[in-house]
């Protein structure tokens, strides 16, 4: 279910499996990527929902969110540690994908405590973004321009999924306000993590498509590399996308890493 709650009195939308969450069950908080909203997420939360307490996101100024975009990870990182608090949510594992990817790392980075571990998707250290989108967007505000969402889509997917998934992606990017994406995007273009990946403690994996383009696949060996005790899965047949247009590959490795931490943090006995 969608619901909605205030933060900095601004609605934030977050879709949650239930009014309260089991404590003896794991507990997964989903952030989307640049311009997306909790639904990026349907064919995990769709299918783990009675596995796990389930927390996707609607960032602000995204879909049913108030608010505006933020153009520092730093400030989103800081709206997704009060909803945490107002979820109750301890001992989470965050799954990020791209933007929500380095959220999650700067979380990890920043409250370390409040954490089981991190899942990163299309995410990196840096991760530098196509000039060409944005200044498309930075000089088209007003409306989102067919171009630009024509090559993110390209960009997104693996040639094969095109096909099946071009039309909805397109439909999604098209409902996202050029500002916010834009904000979201410079985000990603500021973000270098370099210097503070060794700071990173918590079990941590990182997953992409083999045919990732936004991302492509060596920022998530070398973001793998740089954190103490990380796994790496290279998903084949997949691009940016990985989480849609491979979901049951994806739900499988997402609970294989869940299943591995879960012990520390709910030990037996």
């Amino acid at each position: 279910m969608l619901k909605h709650f205030i933060i900095e009195s601004t609605k934030i939308a977050c879709w949650i499996n239930g009014s309260n969450f089991d404590k003896k069950k794991p507990s997964l908080f989903f952030i989307h990527g640049s311009g997306s909203d909790h639904s990026a997420w349907s064919h995990q939360y769709g299918r783990l929902h009675k596995k796990y307490n389930i927390a996707a996101v609607n960032l602000p100024g995204h879909s049913r969110s108030g608010g505006g975009g933020e153009s520092d990870v730093a400030r989103y990182c800081l709206w997704v540690k009060n909803l945490l608090d107002i979820l109750n949510l301890k001992d989470a594992v965050i799954v990020g994908h791209s933007l929500g990817a380095a959220i999650a790392l700067r979380f990890a980075i920043n409250y370390p405590q409040e954490l089981a571990g991190i899942i990163l998707v299309g995410g990196g250290m840096k991760m530098p973004v196509n000039p060409l989108i944005l200044e498309f967007l930075k000089t088209n505000p007003a409306e989102m321009p067919a171009e630009i969402i024509d090559l993110i889509c390209k960009f997104s997917l693996a040639k094969e999924n095109r096909s099946k998934f071009s039309a909805p992606l397109q439909k999604s990017i098209s409902r996202a306000k050029v500002d916010v994406l834009y904000s979201d995007l410079s985000a990603c273009n500021q973000l270098d993590l370099a210097q503070e990946l060794g700071n990173i403690k918590v079990p941590s994996l990182v997953i992409c498509g083999a045919e990732d383009k936004m991302t492509p696949p060596d920022f998530s060996r070398q973001l793998a590399a740089g954190i103490s005790g990380a796994s790496l899965e290279i998903v084949e047949g997949a691009g940016h996308m990985v989480m849609l247009e491979r979901p049951s590959e994806f739900n499988m490795i997402l609970a294989k890493f869940t299943e591995s931490i879960i012990a520390a943090v709910f030990p037996r006995g």
